[in-house]
């Protein structure tokens, strides 16, 4: 996490303040903004492959619009938003996997006393890019193909999240290419933060994961097994076959000795 100030300099200062960044994710917030500000993303890497960045921008980010820089041009990536508010997660692919080169540039306000232009950002490796652009896209990381047996095992494996459980309902957002999957969960094997919350009522378990919209997800009756990984602490779908498939599956690599991972069906 970096946090910054556009009060820093001389007013009359031309410069445009750099800030280096070596993490694959993190957040930055730009107080105060005023003229503008380049972020350098080098990741500090071996042989990094990261080709896609995503950027979500917080509820309250105000005061610049955020610009990837390709080829000596700017592009648009996150424009000043109209007020407080969701606001979406948007990835791109990046030109050279060392480094990527982020530009913001400060709205003209006379008060810019309570604006602060922050957003979380995260490097995906190439395993996750699924096309040249992903301008308006919502995450690349999830797949729309049905997982092999290998993947299935491995997912319970190194997965952020493992939950069993039924689908209750999908919805679906066009404008951002996104579908969340709403979830009653069984039994929570695994999660990395609390996405899956216990309702204090009815003591069930529940939780929403995101997709991308051309996977078409639709309701399915049953139990399922989702997996997959957390981004900007939103949960997205992996792997997700039907309980007694992966039952199967898990049962015949366990006799064979190939099961990568102890599982706990039961």
């Amino acid at each position: 996490a970096v946090s910054c100030s556009g009060l820093g300099r001389e007013p009359r200062s031309r410069a445009v303040e750099q800030v280096h960044l070596r993490c694959t994710e993190g957040s930055l917030e730009w107080m105060y903004p005023a003229r503008a500000l380049r972020v350098l993303l080098e990741p500090n890497v071996a042989g990094a492959q990261h080709t896609t960045l995503c950027i979500k921008p917080s509820s309250d980010f105000q005061g610049a619009s955020i610009y990837v820089e390709r080829a000596g041009q700017l592009h648009l990536v996150v424009g000043e938003a109209e007020g407080p508010g969701p606001r979406h997660v948007s990835c791109f692919s990046a030109q050279s996997p060392q480094r990527v080169a982020l530009f913001l540039q400060a709205s003209p306000h006379r008060d810019i006393s309570r604006r602060t232009a922050s957003f979380q950002y995260e490097l995906l490796g190439k395993q996750s890019t699924a096309g040249p652009d992903f301008k308006k896209m919502a995450l690349a990381e999830a797949m729309c193909r049905p997982c092999d047996n290998m993947e299935l095992l491995m997912a319970i494996c190194s997965s952020d999240f493992v939950v069993k459980g039924s689908i209750r309902g999908v919805s679906h957002d066009s404008e951002n290419h996104m579908s969340q999957v709403d979830v009653r969960a069984q039994k929570v094997y695994r999660q990395k933060n609390q996405i899956f919350q216990q309702d204090e009522g009815s003591g069930e378990w529940r939780g929403p994961i995101r997709t991308l919209l051309q996977c078409q997800v639709k309701k399915g009756g049953g139990d399922f097994l989702f997996t997959g990984n957390e981004h900007f602490g939103e949960a997205w779908l992996g792997c997700a076959p039907r309980l007694k498939d992966f039952v199967l599956v898990y049962q015949a690599a366990r006799e064979r000795g190939a099961n990568p991972c102890e599982f706990e069906l039961n």
